[in-house]
C-alpha cells in the first residue's frame, strides 16, 4: 500500500498582477468541514517567503495550547464550580446539550477564535439546527437573539475559567461579539381584550381574582404563585410582594423575588373587598373540613388547606388556554403585567412609582426602556394639556416699514394717474432725498411694486410704469 500523501502546510503562488501570495493550511472548519486557509500578499517572492514562515508559526502556536483541554471539558469544569440558580442551571444544561457540545464538544479549546464563534452565532440565528440550506424538506427555525447570547455567555464563562486555571492562554470568546439584544416589545391586551379576560375568567371567582390582581398589581407569575395571606394587609389596603416560586424538574421552590427586594403595593377599596371575600371563603372552607386557617396559607391554592401553591407553569398554561378560546393577540400571562405597566404610564403616573409597583430595579431605567412608547403617549397628552392651559397669543399689528410707505405712495400715484403707463419713476437717489431715507430703502420700495407687476426695471435704466392689467387691485 503506497504511503499516504501528506497535505502541504503552505505554498507561495504568483498572482497575475506580479505580486506573490503566501497560503497556509489552518485546519478544518468545525462548522462546515471545509479546509481553512489563511493568506497574505507581498510584492516580492522573498517577502512572501517570510510571510509564509510567519503564518505557519501562527498556525503552530494556535494548535499548541497550554493543554489539550476540549471545549466540552472546559464547560463541564465550569459547571462544577459555577454558582447558578436551579432554573438557570437547567436552562444552561439544555443549551449546552443542544448547541455547544454537538458543535464544539470535542474541539480543542485553543483552536477557537472570534471568527469561528461569530459565524456560529450567525448560523444559529438563521437555523438552530445549523443546516446547510440544501434540504428542501427542512424548515429553518432561527434561534432568538436572547438565547444565542446565553450560548455566548456559557462559552465565555467556561473559557474564562479555563484561562484562570491555566488550561488556556487567552479567552477567544471575549473577542467575539454576540448578537445585539432584541428590543423588548410589550404586548398588553387592549381594553376590549382585558374586559373579555375578566368576564370569562370570573366564572371561577378564584381564577378571576388571580388575573385581576395580576392586571392591577403587575406581579410576575412566580410572585402571584407565592402570595400568602400574611402578605395581605386588608386594614391598610396593601400587599407585600416578597417571595417568588420557581418551577424546576424537581418541583416548585420558594425563594426571594427576582431582584432580591420586597415591595409594598397599594390596593383600591374594590380589590380589598374582593380579597376579603376570598379570605372569608377560605375560612368557611377550612371550617367545613375541620382545618385550621392560617396566615401561612397561600391566597391561591389547589389544596383544601391552602398549603400548596399553584405551580407557575400551571398558571401560564391555564391562561394560554383562556387566551386561545378568546382569540387574544398574545397568549402569554406576562402580557397582563405589561397591561398594568402601560396603563399606569399612559395615565401619567411617574416612572419611579410604576417601577416600584412592578419591582423593577435601577431607579426606573428598565421601566423607561421597555415602556418608552407609552411614556411618549403620556408626554403627548401632557403637551396637549399645557397647550389648553396657556393663553392664546394675540399678535399686535405690525407697523409698516419706511420702504412700504414709499411703495404705497408710488402705488397711489400710479392708481391716480399721476404716473401713466410709460412714465419713468424718479431715480433711486431722488427717491431717497425726497423721502429722507437711504438709497437701499428706495431700492426695496421699487422692488416691492415691481413684484406686484406695476413697473418694469432694467439694469442701467430707470423704472418705467407698465399698463395696469384688467381687474388688478391698486
Amino acid at each position: 500500500m503506497p504511503p499516504r500523501k501528506r497535505r502541504s502546510r503552505g505554498h507561495i503562488e504568483e498572482l497575475p498582477s506580479g505580486s506573490f501570495r503566501a497560503v497556509v493550511f489552518a485546519g478544518l472548519d468545525p462548522l462546515t468541514g471545509r479546509e481553512r486557509r489563511i493568506r497574505e500578499t507581498a510584492r516580492t517572492h522573498a517577502e512572501a517567503t517570510k510571510l509564509l514562515t510567519k503564518l505557519q508559526r501562527q498556525v503552530d502556536e494556535n494548535k499548541q495550547p497550554k493543554s489539550s483541554i476540549t471545549v466540552g471539558q472546559a464547560v463541564a469544569q465550569w459547571l462544577e464550580v459555577a454558582d447558578l440558580q436551579t432554573t438557570t442551571r437547567e436552562r444552561y444544561d439544555d443549551l449546552i446539550r443542544l448547541y455547544v457540545l454537538p458543535t464544539f464538544g470535542t474541539l480543542q479549546a485553543g483552536k477557537l477564535d472570534a471568527e469561528l464563534l461569530e459565524r456560529f452565532y450567525a448560523r444559529l440565528q438563521k437555523c438552530r439546527e445549523l443546516c446547510t440550506g440544501r434540504s428542501r424538506n427542512h424548515v429553518c427555525r432561527p434561534l432568538s437573539a436572547s438565547t444565542t447570547r446565553k450560548v455566548h455567555y456559557i462559552l465565555r464563562a467556561a473559557l474564562d475559567r479555563a484561562v484562570r486555571w491555566r488550561h488556556l492562554g487567552v479567552n477567544p470568546a471575549t473577542l467575539a461579539e454576540p448578537p445585539a439584544p432584541s428590543k423588548a416589545e410589550p404586548d398588553p391586551p387592549s381594553a376590549a381584550e382585558a374586559a373579555a379576560i375578566l368576564n370569562e375568567s370570573w366564572r371561577d371567582p378564584e381564577w378571576g381574582l388571580l388575573l385581576w390582581l395580576t392586571m392591577l398589581v403587575g406581579p410576575r407569575r412566580g410572585e402571584i404563585s407565592a402570595l400568602r395571606w400574611r402578605h395581605v394587609d386588608l386594614d391598610r389596603a396593601t400587599i407585600w410582594v416578597e417571595r417568588n416560586n420557581t418551577q424546576t424538574r424537581g418541583g416548585v421552590t420558594e425563594k426571594d423575588t427576582k431582584t432580591g427586594h420586597k415591595r409594598r403595593v397599594a390596593l383600591d377599596p374594590h380589590t380589598v373587598d374582593l380579597l376579603r371575600s376570598q379570605s372569608d371563603l377560605w375560612r368557611q372552607r377550612s371550617d367545613d373540613l375541620s382545618l385550621e386557617f392560617t396566615a401561612e396559607g397561600f391566597v391561591f391554592s389547589p389544596s383544601p388547606d391552602g398549603v400548596t401553591p399553584y405551580a407557575p407553569r400551571a398558571i401560564s398554561q391555564r391562561y394560554r388556554r383562556l387566551a386561545l378560546r378568546l382569540n387574544l393577540r398574545s397568549t402569554r400571562l406576562h402580557s397582563l403585567r405589561h397591561y398594568s405597566a402601560t396603563e399606569l404610564v399612559a395615565a401619567g403616573v411617574d416612572i419611579r412609582t410604576v417601577a416600584g409597583r412592578l419591582g423593577h430595579g435601577s431607579g426606573g431605567a428598565t421601566t423607561l426602556r421597555v415602556y418608552a412608547a407609552w411614556v411618549e403617549e403620556a408626554d403627548r397628552r401632557a403637551a396637549t394639556t399645557m397647550a389648553a392651559v396657556l393663553p392664546r397669543p394675540v399678535p399686535s399689528r405690525r407697523q409698516p416699514g419706511p420702504y412700504e410707505d414709499i411703495a404705497a405712495a408710488l402705488r397711489e400715484e400710479i392708481r391716480s394717474g399721476r404716473l401713466s403707463p410709460g412714465d419713468q419713476l424718479p431715480t433711486m437717489a431722488e427717491l431717497a432725498v425726497a423721502n429722507s431715507c437711504a438709497v437701499g430703502t428706495a431700492h426695496r420700495a421699487v422692488a416691492l411694486i415691481r413684484e406686484e407687476g406695476l413697473i418694469d426695471v432694467a439694469r442701467g435704466r430707470r423704472a418705467v410704469v407698465l399698463p395696469t392689467p384688467p381687474g388688478a387691485k391698486l
